[in-house]
């Protein structure tokens, strides 16, 4: 009976994510159905936190119950909620069943039960089935049994979280407990991830500098408010400088503010950065591109507290927590002389190496998942999802731009889907095709060559298939990655040198970059 095989699991002692996995998995196999998913109610958005017979990247996506009325009316209600095969109410799973691929499923019914945790609505069950009838009336009162008992097993799951969490912060009772994992705004199911967001609910508590390395489209930002959230500093708050964008004539200003008269265009008294972030924290990010003369006076702020505004005499006293972030080996650049060793040191108190997109496995697909519900909301389409062989490709590829290239990626292919004529009724399955992914490089190559040789006529090169094996955005976009990617390992990744050397001004080289998914 399904009673007691999810009481079993109840008392076992199993990690959260695998009870979770194990209940859904049971109830699938119980009711004779397709899919089995566990949402969780986050503010005006349901995640799953655990699927059974979904495709892997459904775990990624938000369901803004807004935009889904079947999910809108299971949480309406306390008792179950079925939808009978000709309801015209969309169905938030449509092409997401696993090996249902892109056809809209001909009929199917799909029923559902809000789930309360101590009295708070906490989220739902869902169940679809692919032969209509399954959810009969037998099947609603079974539902209604099991909902006692997959509410009882979120509850356990809860319980294990906070004696864990008030373990790790048995030293200082005052702070709440730690969220569960599945409140995350981060995605990342991965070993590596899993360790990372670990290690980060550890040295958050403190007030040491953190410094986060990571190439280009990591989530440095996400995970510097992170440590933010998690530290006693979480009431205060958290400043974000973007040291590459700030000019080097203004970075001074910027940081420490100024008096008025201090220079030309001071017209009046200005707090800096770190007055904003007094009691809270500054975070510093593409901290490698600070000048020379500010990170003398940025070590000095760290190692006393203390500030000096712009045309000031007397010295301010700051209390900030530092968090800084860079892509570039500051190793490397304090042995050019580009960085000084003191001030290395001083924020590289505790290093968090930030695992790239490739390193990651599946987590890819979640959050693909995420990208492509964002898109399914902004386009108004029915149903977006990605074909077998879009995410094998995406699993092969190596993601030079990480997340935020990943995002860009998506975001392409749908809206190619929707100008090719997709209709937004449609289940729209995005193929390898739509991605504009060069897995071998070989586009890349041959833009290098061009690109050496100081040719303006990108495509002349190749005359037959070759020439029109890309669209020309798509080469153009190369090459400027290319000849960007040339700079910058000429510049020892110097972001203002590089712009200097391409001729272009240092803040429109970071937006085209951030286009071409490099930072």
């Amino acid at each position: 009976m399904i009673e007691e095989s999810l009481l079993a699991d109840l008392t076992a002692a199993l990690p959260a994510s695998i009870r979770l996995q194990r209940l859904v998995r049971v109830l699938r196999e119980h009711f004779r159905c397709g899919a089995v998913a566990l949402l969780r109610l986050q503010e005006d958005a349901l995640v799953p936190v655990a699927t059974e017979g979904l495709v892997h990247e459904a775990l990624g996506r938000r369901f803004r119950i807004s935009l889904h009325p079947r999910l809108e009316a299971i949480l309406a209600q306390r008792e179950p909620t079925c939808f009978e095969p000709g309801s015209e109410l969309p169905d938030p799973y449509d092409g997401l069943l696993d090996g249902h691929a892109g056809d809209p499923l001909p009929v199917h019914d799909c029923m559902g039960n809000s789930l309360y945790i101590e009295g708070e609505l906490w989220g739902v069950i869902t169940l679809d089935a692919m032969t209509a009838g399954t959810f009969d009336a037998a099947a609603r009162d079974a539902l209604r049994r099991a909902v006692l008992l997959v509410e009882a097993a979120i509850r356990v799951t809860r319980l294990e979280d906070e004696v864990r969490s008030l373990r790790q912060s048995w030293n200082s009772a005052s702070q709440p407990l730690l969220a569960s994992p599945v409140d995350e705004e981060i995605l990342g199911h991965s070993l590596a991830m899993q360790a990372l967001l670990r290690e980060i609910d550890v040295v958050a508590d403190s007030d040491l500098p953190v410094l986060l390395l990571g190439e280009t489209g990591v989530g440095k930002e996400l995970l510097a408010r992170r440590l933010q959230t998690r530290s006693p500093r979480r009431d205060k708050a958290l400043v974000h400088v973007n040291c590459a964008a700030l000019p080097e004539s203004l970075a001074e200003s910027e940081l420490f503010g100024h008096c008025k008269g201090a220079f030309s265009g001071a017209t009046g008294d200005r707090p800096g950065r770190f007055e904003a972030a007094d009691g809270g924290t500054l975070f510093l990010d593409e901290v490698g591109e600070l000048p020379l003369p500010v990170q003398a006076k940025l070590l000095r702020a760290l190692q006393n507290g203390e500030i000096q505004r712009l045309g000031e005499d007397q010295p301010r006293r700051v209390d900030v927590r530092i968090i800084a972030a860079t892509n570039r080996d500051l190793r490397q650049s304090v042995r050019d002389g580009a960085f000084r060793a003191d001030l290395y040191h001083r924020l590289s108190v505790y290093p968090l190496p930030i695992p790239p997109l490739r390193d990651r496995g599946n987590d890819v697909l979640l959050l693909a998942g995420r990208f492509l519900e964002l898109n399914r909301a902004r386009l108004g389409l029915r149903s977006l999802r990605l074909s077998p062989e879009a995410e094998a490709l995406l699993l092969r590829y190596p993601w030079p731009g990480n997340v935020r290239e990943l995002e860009h990626v998506v975001s392409r292919a749908a809206l190619k889907a929707v100008s090719r004529g997709a209709r937004r009724t449609d289940i729209i399955t995005l193929g390898p095709e739509l991605l504009d992914l060069d897995l071998e490089g070989e586009g890349d190559e041959r833009v290098a060559d061009h690109a050496r040789s100081g040719s303006a006529a990108v495509g002349h090169r190749n005359v037959g298939a070759e020439a029109t094996a890309q669209p020309l955005r798509v080469v153009m976009d190369a090459a400027q990655r290319e000849a960007i990617r040339q700079a910058l390992a000429a510049s020892a990744d110097n972001w203002s040198l590089a712009a200097r050397s391409l001729e272009v001004d240092p803040s429109n080289l970071h937006k085209l970059a951030r286009r071409l998914g490099l930072k």
